[in-house]
């Protein structure tokens, strides 16, 4: 699937870009990762210009899906990551988990499947998680189950949607009791691309995927009559809530779409930081459904542990997690409900939707505890109520009966002030009269 803006000054730039995490930050994130929980965030440039996936001679091939991850981690690790996650911190997860942890009401997980670069069998946070019967992989021409990681992207993506509980970390999946579909459609050497990925979906429907989460993207305008864009419709109309990472190569703030995430029917996810504000290597544009975390994810690795990273990646599977708690609570809502649901609860910044983080950031606690009815599309908020016009002044041609009291009561006052002193003045006269008769007497 291509990558229409791969111009040579800007592989160059990335590439170089790399080559710096390499020599100066990328062993140093492995080890920071072992040693502190929350390493800085690399915000100088897009995580995607700082993965394996930049220095690719296949970069520069049509129709190529790159990864929306940093890709700075290194595995295994030898120690956990003790502290809960802040994008857990921020959650009840008893109220969160109050009645499903992803298992339906028949004891069995939803099934989601990850379509990435393989999901790791060994970590034990994982290993229970996974149907392999049900995996594929569309890259190593032996095939396989889906389980060969070695870029360690879906391992990641995999566990923040159903990473188990273990003993030493914080980090646990938001669906810890869902069922993973692993997936391997793409080696982050830029093999995977829009047929391979659109085989994928195929597959994941054909295996009863209730959600699938798809972590990689290309701004080569795909139609709906595209190999890809057909898949992905198939897959809509099969009742599946179909999640996608809406790229990392929003730094510059140009609007534009990817796909799939901008297929009609997909939930798109941009990134959201420690604000829930864009992150800034998020890629905006008017598909984006949400936003969710996706700045300093922690998620596990291929062998043992976990490690921190960053991308539209990680925000995806945050979602497709709250997707299969719904999935498993409300097994009679529509992947379509599921979507509003997600969209409905989520924290918005702005009276509706924008292009930065759609509907919101997403809400686990609130999609899983406000769901009393079922859900209806989204609407902008009705905001304040507009201020009262003021009233003119009624006008009047005839005095009131208050009015008329009054003035009758005014002329009273003036009339008696006056016979007063007409009275005053009478008896002064009189007075200066006898007074006067008595001097000539």
């Amino acid at each position: 699937m291509t990558h229409t803006h791969t111009h040579a000054p800007r592989r160059a730039l990335l590439a170089a870009a790399f080559a710096l995490a390499l020599a100066s930050g990328g062993a140093g994130a492995a080890s920071a990762a072992e040693a502190a929980p929350a390493p800085p965030s690399p915000y100088a440039q897009s995580p995607y210009a700082q993965s394996p996936y930049a220095q690719s001679p296949y970069a520069q091939s049509p129709y190529v899906l790159r990864l929306d991850g940093a890709g700075e981690c290194t595995f295994p690790m030898k120690k956990q990551i003790a502290d809960r996650p802040w994008a857990l911190q921020r959650l009840l997860l008893d109220e969160l988990w109050a009645q499903t942890k992803g298992k339906d009401k028949n004891g069995a997980g939803v099934r989601v499947a990850v379509i990435d670069t393989g999901v790791d069998r060994a970590n034990p946070q994982l290993s229970a998680a996974l149907d392999t019967g049900a995996g594929k992989d569309f890259v190593d021409p032996k095939g396989g189950d889906g389980t060969t990681d070695t870029i360690g992207h879906g391992t990641k993506v995999a566990g923040l949607i159903a990473a188990r509980p273990q003993e030493g970390t914080g980090f646990v999946g938001l669906a810890p009791d869902a069922t993973i579909i692993p997936i391997r459609q793409n080696d982050g050497q830029g093999k995977g691309n829009a047929l391979s990925l659109a085989q994928a979906i195929d597959h994941a429907v054909a295996k009863g995927a209730q959600v699938i989460n798809i972590s990689q993207d290309t701004d080569a305008q795909l139609s709906a009559d595209s190999e890809l864009g057909k898949a992905v419709q198939k897959a809509v109309a099969a009742n599946i809530v179909v999640v996608a990472s809406a790229g990392n190569d929003g730094t510059s703030g140009e609007k534009r779409k990817t796909y799939p995430a901008a297929f009609p029917g997909v939930l798109a996810v941009g990134a959201s930081d420690r604000n829930n504000e864009r992150a800034v290597f998020s890629q905006p544009g008017d598909f984006i459904g949400v936003a969710a975390p996706g700045v300093d994810m922690v998620s596990t690795v291929p062998g043992f542990g976990q490690c921190i990273d960053n991308g539209t990646s990680f925000s995806a599977p945050y979602v497709a997690g709250v997707a299969a708690l719904l999935r498993a609570k409300h097994a009679d809502w529509s992947a379509q409900q599921i979507v509003w649901q997600i969209q409905n609860t989520a924290e918005r910044a702005v009276n509706g939707r924008d292009d930065y983080v759609g509907w919101g950031v997403v809400d686990p606690v609130r999609a899983l505890s406000h769901d009393q009815q079922a859900p209806k599309a989204p609407v902008p908020d009705p905001g304040p109520p507009p201020a009262t016009a003021p009233e003119a002044a009624a006008l009047r041609l005839t005095e009131t009966a208050q009015e008329r009291e009054e003035r009758f009561g005014t002329y009273a006052l003036g009339i008696g002030a006056v016979l007063i002193a007409v009275i005053a003045g009478t008896a002064t006269v009189v007075r200066d009269s006898r007074n006067r008769r008595r001097r000539l007497q």
